[in-house]
């Protein structure tokens, strides 16, 4: 992954998290240790995919 892209993710997650905190939203993200487990899950899936897709090629 380019370094550019995970720059430009991480501070558009910082100004989303500024500007929901500031009009007193609550913040869209679920909580910090299920948020890691799905972003954890859904890698662990598309290597599982692609790890199968090469068995079956």
């Amino acid at each position: 992954m380019d370094a550019r892209v995970m720059i430009l993710s991480l501070v558009t997650g910082l100004i989303v998290g500024f500007l929901f905190s500031a009009l007193k939203l609550p913040l869209p993200a679920p909580s910090v240790f299920s948020g890691i487990l799905g972003i954890i899950g859904i890698w662990l899936g598309g290597v599982v995919f692609h790890w199968i897709s090469r068995l079956w090629q």
